[in-house]
């Protein structure tokens, strides 16, 4: 037997009522809700386009009271800047960065056995890339040192009551990092560019200004005597930015004088006195 059933209208008018008022909550709510979905959606691609992770580093070669020191790093982040985000946070921006590097301890277990392999990691490798392959319990990052020798440099031009000051850099710092490390001693916001090194001798009375990617260690061990010789700095008095500098050239070379041009008629003792005319001369 089949039964007639009929809605109440009251029951309609209440959905009705209900679909209206939420879509006007809605629309109360978000009144451009395109423009605010695009928003939130841009936000999110920044948030995901350089995602962060954290490392743990074992850095007991700085202060034996440091057992490890975490970091919140991208994928990006090179060891480089990790070596120098640990010296900035310990305050020892007068450290040579090139004294100290970084090694991961693997261990992989083969037959039950724990196999551990340390790996030297270059300046430019990414440790976040490196700890997302290997389970965090099962890797490692330890900060080492490298040896390293003593200079002596005179910052007269740098700190005037400074005399001179003596600092432990690798074998690997050139002559415009040796002078950033100066201006860090000092919290000096100077530009490296303003500075030059000099190799000085007082026994020959002579001073050679070295290029700034020299190795200064290199320099210092081709010296015969230690008293004898010595680095100074000093300002450049003709400083320019070096990403400003630009150097001129021009195609086009000065005549040839006519009287150096010679016919194939003259004798071979003729061509001597030709280059001779054209030393002076250069050729592309």
């Amino acid at each position: 037997m089949l039964k007639h059933v009929q809605l109440s209208p009251h029951r309609t008018r209440a959905a009705d009522t209900l679909s209206l008022s939420s879509t006007a909550s809605y629309s109360s709510l978000s009144p451009e809700p395109l423009s605010s979905r695009s928003s939130s959606y841009s936000s999110l691609s920044e948030t995901t386009s350089s995602p962060t992770t954290t490392i743990k580093v074992f850095a007991k070669c700085l202060r034996s009271d440091i057992e490890y020191k975490t970091l919140g790093i991208t994928f990006q982040t090179t060891c480089r800047e990790v070596v120098t985000s640990l010296l900035n946070k310990y305050r020892m921006r007068h450290r040579d960065p090139n004294l100290f590097f970084l090694t991961m301890e693997v261990t992989v277990r083969r037959s039950g056995k724990s196999v551990r392999t340390i790996l030297v990691l270059d300046e430019e490798t990414r440790p976040a890339a490196l700890q997302s392959c290997h389970p965090r319990g099962d890797s490692k990052f330890c900060l080492q040192t490298r040896r390293g020798a003593l200079v002596k440099i005179y910052d007269s031009a740098v700190m005037p009551e400074s005399k001179y000051k003596s600092l432990l850099i690798s074998d690997r710092t050139t002559v415009d990092d040796l002078i950033q490390i100066l201006l860090n001693c000092y919290s000096s916001t100077e530009r490296v560019e303003k500075f030059s090194l000099y190799e000085v001798c007082e026994s020959q009375e002579y001073q050679r200004k070295l290029h700034h990617d020299d190795n200064v260690l290199h320099v210092q061990s081709c010296w015969p005597s230690m008293q004898e010789f010595h680095f100074l700095i000093r300002r450049n008095p003709d400083y320019r930015s070096r990403s400003k500098s630009k150097i001129s050239w021009t195609p086009e070379l000065p005549s040839i004088p006519s009287s150096s041009r010679l016919s194939l008629s003259q004798p071979e003792t003729a061509s001597t006195s030709l280059l001779a005319d054209y030393d002076n001369y250069f050729y592309i």
